[in-house]
This record gives C-alpha cells, sequence and structure tokens, in this order.
C-alpha cells in the first residue's frame, strides 16, 4: 500500500514527508493506522547525527497510537478494530528479561531492531526498489506502520488516542521512572530536575506514589507552573546553589529520591549529590549527548547514595501501559494540559523547532 511517513534523508537536515510502499504483515506482526503521534526529544537527537546509533535514511517517529487494521499469521492478542499504543520497547513476556520483575528490556527483537528492521531481519517499509528502515522498530511519523505484535499496547478503546500518544515514551517514562524504577515510597521527598514531558511524569508518578513533598527545578517559570499543577509541592529556578538549597531544605541530608530529565550532565551530576546521604537514590532519565560521562565523587556513594538509569521508566509496555492509560480515564492523570500543539504530518519540522524553542510541552502529529 501507498502512504505518506517523513523521512529522515540526512543527518542536520529537515525531515522530507514522502510517498511508500509499506508491505503487508508478515508472521507476528500486525498493521496499524496511526491516529497520532507526539514529536520527541529522541527523534530530534536522532535527526540531529548526535545519537551514535542513528542511521539514515529511515522514517522516524515512536511515540504512536493507532488503531489495528490487519493482522499477520500468528498474532493471537489483537485483532482488527483495537486500539493501540506504539512499544519502542516491546514486552514479548517471554524471555528472561521479562520473566524478571526487575527489568523491562525485553531482549527479544532487539539485535535487529537496533539495526532499524524488523524481527525477520527485513523491512515492510520501501522507496521504489530501496528497503527503508524503521526506526526503533516503530516508525510512526507516517499514516500507517507494520510492528511486531509484541511492541504493540492494547489500550481502552474510551481514550482519545492524540491523549493516548505521549504514554508510548515520554510520559510512560517519567511516570514510571518513579513508580516502578525508583519505587517512590508514600510520605517521601522528590527532587525533579527538568520540567519537559519526562519530567512532569516524573512528577506525576511521584505525586501517584503518595510522596509528601515533591520539588520541581527548572529553567522556565513556564514550566515550573505546569510542575505546581500536576503535583509539585515546591518549585525553583535552576542555578548553581541548587544543591544547597535542596540540602537546607532537607535538613542538610538531601532528598529521598532525585530524578534527573534533562540529559545535562552537571544537572545529573546535582542530581547525585542533592540526593540524601545512608540512603537516597538518584535516577537518570535523561540521555547525555555522545561521549558525555558523568564525574561523580565517590564519597558520595560510599556514604549511602545511590544511582540507577531507568529506559522508559522501567514500565513493562504491554501489561503497564494499559493500566498507566486507565489511571488517565479515572482521573489521576490530566494529560490533555501536556498537550500543547496539535499538527500535520506535512508540519512534522515544525515539531521539532518548537521543542527547540521550548513552546510547549509536546506536539502531537494528528492524523485524518
Amino acid at each position: 500500500m501507498k502512504i505518506r511517513a517523513a523521512v529522515l534523508e540526512e543527518f542536520g537536515r529537515p525531515l522530507s514527508v514522502q510517498e511508500l510502499d509499506l508491505a503487508e504483515p508478515e508472521a507476528g506482526e500486525v498493521l496499524v493506522r496511526l491516529a497520532a503521534c507526539g514529536v520527541c526529544h529522541t527523534d530530534l537527537y536522532t535527526a540531529s547525527g548526535d545519537d551514535p546509533s542513528g542511521y539514515a535514511p529511515c522514517v522516524l517517529g515512536h511515540e504512536g497510537a493507532g488503531v489495528v487494521e490487519a493482522l499477520g499469521p500468528d498474532v493471537v492478542s489483537l485483532q482488527a478494530g483495537d486500539h493501540v499504543v506504539t512499544l519502542f520497547a516491546p514486552e514479548c513476556g517471554a524471555c528472561v528479561h521479562c520473566r524478571s520483575g526487575r527489568t523491562n528490556r525485553c531482549i527479544a527483537i532487539r539485535d535487529q531492531q537496533g539495526l532499524g528492521y524488523l524481527p525477520d531481519g527485513t523491512t515492510r517499509l520501501s522507496r521504489g526498489s530501496e528497503p527503508m528502515r524503521h526506526f526503533m522498530g516503530t516508525s510512526t511519523f507516517a499514516e500507517y506502520t507494520v510492528m511486531p505484535e509484541i511492541a504493540l499496547a492494547k489500550v481502552s478503546p474510551e481514550a482519545p488516542l492524540d491523549g493516548c500518544a505521549p504514554f508510548a515514551c515520554g510520559l510512560s517514562t517519567g511516570i514510571g521512572a518513579a513508580l516502578y524504577t525508583a519505587g517512590v515510597e508514600p510520605g517521601s521527598t522528590c527532587v525533579v530536575f527538568g520540567c519537559g514531558l519526562v519530567g512532569l511524569g516524573a512528577v506525576i508518578g511521584a505525586r501517584l506514589a503518595g510522596a509528601e513533598r515533591i520539588v520541581a527545578i527548572d529553567l522556565s517559570e513556564e514550566r515550573l507552573a505546569q510542575a505546581r499543577q500536576h503535583g509539585a509541592t515546591d518549585t525553583r529556578v535552576a542555578g548553581e546553589d541548587t544543591v544547597d538549597w535542596i540540602r537546607a531544605e532537607t535538613g542538610g541530608f538531601g532528598a529521598d529520591y532525585t530524578f534527573e530529565a534533562t540529559g545535562n550532565v552537571h544537572v545529573m551530576r546535582q542530581a547525585v549529590e542533592s540526593a540524601r546521604e545512608a540512603w537516597g537514590l538518584a535516577t537518570m532519565i535523561g540521555v547525555a549527548g555522545k561521549g558525555e560521562t558523568l564525574d561523580i565523587v565517590p564519597r558520595y556513594l560510599i556514604t549511602g547514595r545511590r544511582v540507577t538509569g531507568s529506559s522508559f521508566g522501567g514500565v513493562k509496555g504491554r501489561t503497564q501501559v494499559p493500566e498507566l492509560v486507565d489511571r488517565w480515564l479515572d482521573g489521576e492523570i490530566d494529560v490533555e494540559s501536556l498537550l500543547s500543539h496539535r499538527l500535520t504530518l506535512d508540519e512534522v519540522n515544525r515539531g521539532f523547532e518548537l521543542m527547540e524553542a521550548q513552546d510547549g510541552i509536546r506536539s502531537v502529529i494528528v492524523f485524518d
């Protein structure tokens, strides 16, 4: 079938919306008609050429939501008409990681996915005789996509699909970092560095977990206001004195949990140093630039602080994304206030411009 999609032809250049061919789904695969797709920083990161694992040409996009149109052979958990959220982090349910409660890092299709292929080592996208690689196993800057069954989360049909899209990456990543990776305890103190979609998700997750005090740190007063709307009890404009201020506010000890959601290694260090002596946990969510390293004074670790990373918030996609969507439907999460701009596919580069200008929280491409 013919589809329109946004193609990354060359790193550092705007995406080009083109007509491509999309083949029918093979065994274990599903054809999805996209209804909406968030414009995520990871897409921009890859398009810029800064991502060491990036490749071109390919169809970008990974924060998608849509409707199942057709099934390949052997698909058992989905049927035509189901509403789904796309998952760059699949959940096969059978690999050693899926069987563990300690991680969401499914390894069933990772190798081929990282190279831009579907599990059988081929693509369903093409331009004439030229195969076109899939991005993160999803390629959702397109009218339709073909994906593995294990990379789709079936969600309630009552949930508007434009609001479901951020659960495919940014929102789930932040919420999950607090609920699943860090395991925030009721009555605790949390500090969130960075109040984009992921950071606001961490604020929401800390609130859902019952944290008593949630401090949001950002350079933007507008984003700090958003953080208060979503559950932050305290806000502060970021600065060089941030660590000292957090310690002063916590009796000299630091916060029980800190979350870094900027990708800035200097801020990552602040998150470590503002975690509580003896048991503080600093969770790194942001993606640092190519070649950057995090410098930690060992004394901070010897005295009990811990540091962990969080991929997709520790969320097991097919199991837990539907649960998070249900919490939105139950009124526990205000998704609508996070959707700043609704764009067409032809405006995809405008989505990147809005992101770089920090205009709003999440731009969403809405398909007809």
